[in-house]
């Protein structure tokens, strides 16, 4: 259910996805995921491990600037 699924935008980081979700790619491949486990996917676009987040967002000049928050 959707219900059971919770995305979370991290202050200038990656998204982060708790719950059951299939992740597909444009080739309609999916991704293995970790049952129970939660998975944050890349927003600078400077991962290595695309569409996953690897922290490099961290470490690149310039910083990765992306506040959003709810209206």
């Amino acid at each position: 259910m959707a219900d059971d699924v919770k995305v979370t935008v991290r202050l200038n980081g990656p998204y982060r996805i708790e719950g059951p979700i299939t992740l597909v790619d444009q080739e309609g491949g999916q991704f293995a995921l970790p049952e129970g486990q939660f998975v944050t996917l890349c927003r600078c676009g400077w991962s290595d491990n695309k569409p996953f987040c690897d922290g490099t967002h961290r470490h690149n000049e310039p910083s990765f600037d992306a506040p959003t928050t709810a209206s």
